[in-house]
């Protein structure tokens, strides 16, 4: 194996704090390029992380996010997002762009999420 390819797969498979600073960590950042412009992340929420109400700036186009729940804290840790275009207990998809959107404080355990956009 390559050092380049060596060097990349350490980078993939390490966790890094999230952009807002809000204690959750993400792994796996991987992007596809235009005219799909696809990412995707997974993310753990440890117990006392939150993401507090804010909107994603979005550079141009229609931008959709899908966040799959993989495992839920025992409690609190709920997605919140007003009008989000489908909503169930483990799957969510809205426009981050457009809605606000958030997760409560996370309380007794992880939350585990894969996220789409």
């Amino acid at each position: 194996m390559g050092n380049a390819l060596r060097f990349g797969w350490r980078n993939a498979v390490r966790w890094r704090r999230g952009r807002q600073g809000t204690g959750y960590d993400t792994m796996l950042r991987r992007a596809a390029a235009r005219p799909l412009g696809l990412n995707s992340d997974l993310i753990r929420c440890p117990d006392g992380s939150e993401g507090p109400p804010h909107t994603d700036p979005v550079e141009h186009g229609r931008y959709c996010r899908l966040k799959r729940v993989l495992k839920r804290s025992p409690a609190a840790g709920e997605f919140v997002c007003a009008n989000s275009i489908y909503s169930s207990a483990r799957i969510k998809l809205f426009r981050p762009g457009r809605r606000e959107h958030g997760v409560t404080r996370v309380v007794g355990g992880s939350r585990w999420l894969l996220s789409l956009g």
